[in-house]
């Protein structure tokens, strides 16, 4: 990737690099391991971003 990034693009791709955790241990505890996958969980090599 280019070395200069415009701002809006450089605040896109914080906000995606911000989404992409894992869901809080919390959540699983509290629904009793129902929720234990984030379906909106991005690999960096495999699902790209539309820019």
């Amino acid at each position: 990737m280019a070395r200069y990034k415009p701002l809006a693009k450089k605040l896109r791709l914080a906000k995606a690099g911000k989404q992409n955790r894992r869901i809080p241990v919390w959540v699983i505890v509290k629904t009793n391991r129902k929720v234990m996958s984030h379906p909106k969980r991005r690999y960096w090599r495999r699902t790209k971003l539309k820019e």
